[in-house]
């Protein structure tokens, strides 16, 4: 890969964020929705890492399907693709990071450092094809900001099993209802990735940041937080 030309990178790599569950819950969630009616969760994005990007998103959720989400952002690296995901985690936070979690004090707040505010992914924001965690950076298939800017809508997407969010037992493995149960009572967190630290206009290896800590081959600025808001 030419490290100054524009991301374009396909293929899953290796799934180091995966997700767990929620254990039996209760009839009722705790904000006194049914599980099985539709509920519509809104966020506000904010920047993170001095992206000066911010946004919205809006989800309608019902039983076990995100039946249609739209995400609109702007001031983003523009004509770059920016991948984007829902994040819960049992023992996380569930809630955007701030710099008491850069726990090696360099100034900025890489993705694995975000984890334990937000959790880790349970379903990747693509525009097409696969939605599980799976395809988290699978970044050819996620939105481009033209101009810094995208709005982004699906319909129909499928809570999953997935394994790791820090539930007990069987690996941690989280039901498709309990991740699903969670994010209905506002638990969920929108993270939309890549940034363009030195102002260059593409995702480079320059230093300080250097390669990912998700994939050597992928700058961290293709990966680094960059807008963050919570589904309530």
């Amino acid at each position: 890969m030419n490290r100054n030309s524009k991301l374009a990178i396909g293929g899953a790599a290796a799934a180091v964020i995966t997700v767990v569950s929620l254990g039996a819950g209760p009839v009722l969630a705790n904000n006194g929705k049914s599980p099985d009616k539709s509920v519509t969760l809104t966020a506000v994005l904010s920047e993170l890492n001095g992206s000066g990007a911010s946004g919205t998103a809006t989800a309608v959720v019902k039983n076990q399907k995100i039946e249609h989400i739209e995400v609109h952002a702007e001031g983003l690296t523009p004509d770059a693709p920016h991948a984007q995901h829902i994040h819960y985690g049992n023992d996380a936070l569930n809630e955007c990071p701030t710099l008491a979690q850069d726990s090696n004090r360099d100034g900025r707040i890489n993705t694995v450092e975000g984890i334990p505010a937000y959790g880790p992914v349970v379903v990747s924001l693509n525009t097409t094809g696969d939605t599980t965690p799976a395809s988290f950076l699978d970044v050819a298939r996620f939105p481009v900001s033209r101009d810094g800017t995208f709005s982004y809508s699906r319909d129909n997407i499928e809570f999953t099993d997935v394994a790791g969010t820090g539930y007990p037992g069987a690996g941690g493995l989280g039901t498709a209802k309990q991740i699903a149960d969670s994010i209905r009572e506002g638990e969920g967190v929108l993270v939309i990735h890549g940034l363009d630290y030195d102002g260059n206009g593409t995702y480079n290896f320059s230093d300080p940041e250097g390669a990912s800590e998700l994939n050597g081959a992928l700058p961290a600025e293709a990966t680094d937080p960059a807008v963050c808001g919570v589904l309530r």
